[in-house]
Parts: C-alpha cells; sequence; structure tokens
C-alpha cells in the first residue's frame, strides 16, 4: 500500500461525503486505502459512509477523543508507504495526491510535505509557518508585524512576502493536511496527545525536524479547504482549549520559566486586541464585532486567573463559568 489517507470525523456529514468524492475522482495512480477515525458522531455520519462509500474503513472511537488521540488511532491501523492527515472539510484536486507522493519519493531527506491550500473564492491559505519566538510573539503582541518588510529583527511568525508560490522548506505545516512516511511517524510515534486542540501540527513537525528530516512544501499541487467546521460549534471553548494547549507547547519546549514567560506575550496581545476591538465597536457597533469583543473580553480574563506552571503540570484551570461571568482575579 502506497498512501494512508486519515480522515478525523465528529459530526461532519455536511462536508465529509464531498471530501471522500473529491479522493476518489482525483487519485488516478495511486494505490491507497481511506480511514475514517470517527470521535462519536451523531449526526449519521457514519451510517452515510458505511452506505455511500464501503470500501473505506471507518474506525468508531464512541466518543469525542480530540484531534491528535483519534488521528493517532488512524495512523495505527494504516498500511501505507506514507500518511496524510486529512480534514474533512477539504477538497482534492485532480492529481493532487498522485503528483505530491511522485514529489515526496524524489525528496528522500524530507520527512512531511505540503501543498498549496487555498480557500474556497481561491485565494491562498496559509499553510506553511516558521516556528514561533518569543521575539516574534511579542511583534504580533504589539502589532508590529509591518515592521518586518524592513527589517528580519521583527519576524512575527510568518513568512513574510510569500505567498505559497514557490518551493521551500518550511518550519511546519497546518494539520488540516499533512502527508508523512508512515516509518517516521512510526519513530516518533504520532502526535503528542496532549495537545487536543492546535499545536499539535507545529509539535509534530517539531519532533519530524527534531529526527533529521526537513518539511517540504510545493504549489504544484493544490486542495480547497473549507476551514472552521468545529470551531464554529463552540467558538469561546476552542478559543480557551486553544489558549491551553499553547501554554503546553511553551512548556514542552521552555520549561517553566518559557511558559510565565508567554503569559505575558498573552495578556499584552489580548489587550491590545480588546482596546482595538472596543474603539471599532465604539465607531461602528455591530452584532458580530460585540460577540468578537466578548470573546476577547473572556479570553483575557481566563489568562489573567491562569497560572500557566499550575495549568500545564496540574491540570489546575479558571472556572470557565467564573471567568465568563467576569470573576477576574488579578494575581
Amino acid at each position: 500500500m502506497k498512501l494512508s489517507i486519515i480522515i478525523l470525523c465528529w459530526n461532519d456529514q455536511e462536508v465529509i461525503g464531498n471530501c471522500l468524492q473529491s479522493i476518489y475522482s482525483s487519485t488516478h495512480s495511486t494505490e491507497f486505502e481511506i480511514i475514517v477515525s470517527d470521535n462519536g458522531s451523531t449526526d449519521g455520519s457514519v451510517e452515510f459512509i458505511h452506505k455511500t462509500y464501503p470500501q473505506v474503513h471507518v474506525i468508531e472511537n464512541g466518543s469525542n477523543l480530540r484531534f491528535a488521540k483519534a488521528n493517532n488511532i488512524g495512523i495505527h491501523a494504516s498500511k501505507g508507504e506514507y500518511v496524510l492527515i486529512l480534514n474533512p472539510d477539504t477538497i482534492i484536486h485532480d492529481y493532487a495526491l498522485d503528483r505530491l507522493i511522485k514529489f515526496a519519493d524524489k525528496h528522500r531527506e524530507a520527512g512531511a510535505f505540503g501543498c498549496r491550500v487555498l480557500n474556497t473564492d481561491g485565494s491562498y491559505q496559509e499553510s506553511g509557518r516558521p516556528f514561533p519566538t518569543f521575539r516574534g510573539e511579542w511583534v504580533r503582541a504589539l502589532g508590529l508585524k509591518p515592521l518586518a518588510y524592513l527589517s528580519d529583527w521583527f519576524l512575527p511568525g510568518i513568512y513574510v512576502g510569500w505567498k505559497g508560490d514557490t518551493e521551500r522548506r518550511v518550519d511546519w505545516l497546518s494539520g488540516c493536511f499533512i502527508l508523512a512516511r508512515a516509518e517516521i511517524l512510526t519513530q516518533i510515534e504520532g502526535f503528542d496527545e496532549q495537545f487536543f486542540y492546535y499545536f499539535e501540527d507545529m509539535d509534530l513537525c517539531k519532533r519530524v525536524r527534531q529526527a533529521g528530516y526537513s518539511i517540504m512544501y510545493t504549489p504544484q499541487m493544490s486542495i480547497t479547504h473549507l476551514g472552521g467546521q468545529s470551531t464554529k460549534r463552540s467558538p469561546l471553548k476552542f478559543v480557551l482549549d486553544s489558549q491551553i494547549t499553547r501554554y503546553r507547547y511553551f512548556y514542552k519546549y521552555y520549561g517553566r520559566q518559557g511558559v510565565r514567560h508567554y503569559r505575558w506575550i498573552a495578556l499584552t496581545s489580548l489587550t491590545v486586541r480588546l482596546a482595538g476591538q472596543r474603539l471599532m465597536q465604539f465607531v461602528k457597533p455591530t452584532k458580530a464585532r460585540n460577540a468578537r469583543l466578548e470573546a476577547i473580553r473572556t479570553t483575557l480574563h481566563w489568562n489573567i486567573r491562569v497560572d500557566p506552571v499550575r495549568l500545564v503540570e496540574n491540570g489546575e484551570e479558571p472556572e470557565r463559568d467564573a471567568v465568563s461571568a467576569g470573576q477576574v482575579l488579578v494575581r
């Protein structure tokens, strides 16, 4: 088997049919299998796949195991030389997988691969980035990103001026589409399951790099990614979950001092964003802008209350209901 495609499903019947259809219609010369790791869907997704695509191997996890663990289950069941981690809200373009496999075969020095990811309107969706640094995080927090065009000192965690139109090595790839060599995924033991939402893709790529392999991006083939299908169901929950995994990432690679340092960056960033959102809401109030304002305010309150070291080491998190109600205790 040349390729195993792992698709995580959680109530994704609305989009996964188009994803599966695009794989079968666009892949012509590559032997592949599709494994759907289902996180307890209740919308008929599993029944739909069994009926419409009986050749797909569906693993029913029975509950929401989140991204990393559910994908690891799929990886462990795979038989391919390559493993593709693919979101259900993607559309594979014609010959994309055939061409990417050939590209990967030619680049034995690389352990993981990405292609050009497009929004539904055809515009480029940023899918390859450098690893975050404290300097870059401060640049983003203070709104200094435009200065990166004047000096690399202000690089804000993106490849400034690059629109995904040239082949290059990147630090990490978006988890919506990551092709990796199966032997390397086995070597690094797949995704780190402490990253249950966000940062699991960044951490995976970092460990591929640490194992001595590069991450290659090519614009020669493309996919379309709808994006945000899961977060639309409970946006604030996902925002706060992403805060937890962000702290876990900085703790894993920078320790206690690093995660405390990052907390000050987060507080600064959220304070700046809150001020800007308040100004825009004052000038031109809208319901959508007010919703964003409340989300930023709640996230700021959560970060004020959190002790990042206790959060990571002991799982101590501020009570979310209290945070939402604005009961803030400044440490």
